[in-house]
């Protein structure tokens, strides 16, 4: 798959799975990688880049192992962010599904 329309998937879903929950950096890449092939050097430049965007804010929590975690929370942007995304990506899937065939689930 083409790298830029995997990082813009990618990011999507990023979104998506951090307005579920607020998430440190390697819950994030546990949860992709049960479904997409994702690795740490894809995903935390992604953070880094919607956190620059104002998308997501960074608090940190205190653990027993050691340093505390950083941890993402998608902010009123992102979420508006996420919601146009998942509008634009229904849309192109569905046009490429009209094309080579199936359907999208809705």
């Amino acid at each position: 798959m083409n790298t830029q329309l995997k990082k813009g998937i990618l990011e999507m879903c990023i979104l998506y799975v951090i307005n579920e929950k607020d998430m440190y950096g390697f819950e994030v890449i546990e949860r992709l990688a049960k479904d997409i092939d994702v690795n740490e050097n894809t995903v935390y430049p992604i953070l880094r880049r919607l956190t620059a965007q104002e998308l997501f804010i960074i608090y940190e929590k205190q653990t027993n192992l050691g340093a505390p975690r950083k941890y993402y929370q998608i902010t009123e942007l992102g979420k508006q962010r996420l919601e146009e995304n998942i509008t634009e990506w229904k849309t192109f899937l569905n046009g490429v599904f009209k094309i080579v065939g199936g359907k999208i689930n809705e």
